[in-house]
């Protein structure tokens, strides 16, 4: 079995804490049972040399704005980028099947709005949220949506 791919970003260390927990999690799955599929993640910064993605991933990003609203003023994303940057490069749109996003409940409308626009404008469904650094129970919710995705459009 495939395991499944995760391309994400991660700034202030929330999401790199959210997907190291959620990739343990992953592994104490197939260690149970081995037709549970193991996660493979890879970072993507500022330093990342662009490469041509030829699987299926999904993406994990934060939500920072810095202006407008992001709902009926415009939005100006902050230090996420890089992110879409690399899943409009070349073809590498065409291999993402899911949007996870993370943010701040307290932001109300603003909460996972740059995974609710990659998901749009990237033409993948928005699967799954968590808050900030995400809470153990989370860890289950979102592997299993990982894990319906992945199955739904054979990417395992």
């Amino acid at each position: 079995m495939k395991p499944i791919r995760i391309l994400f970003i991660s700034i202030e260390g929330n999401t790199r804490n959210f997907v190291t927990h959620l990739t343990e999690y992953a592994e104490k799955q197939h260690a149970e049972n081995a037709d549970q599929p193991l996660i493979e993640a890879t970072e993507i910064s500022e330093q990342t040399d662009f490469q041509d993605e030829n699987a299926d991933y999904f993406c994990f990003v934060p939500t920072y704005l810095d202006g407008g609203n992001g709902i009926d003023n415009g939005v100006k994303e902050l230090m996420t980028n890089v992110m879409g940057e690399y899943i409009a490069y070349n073809k590498n749109r065409n291999y993402l099947i899911g949007v996870v996003g993370s943010g701040n409940r307290n932001f109300n409308d603003q909460y996972c709005l740059t995974a609710k626009r990659y998901g749009r404008d990237y033409e993948a469904p928005f699967i799954a949220d968590y808050e900030l650094r995400g809470v153990p129970r989370d860890e289950p919710r979102i592997y299993n949506a990982l894990v319906s995705r992945a199955k739904e459009v054979d990417a395992l």
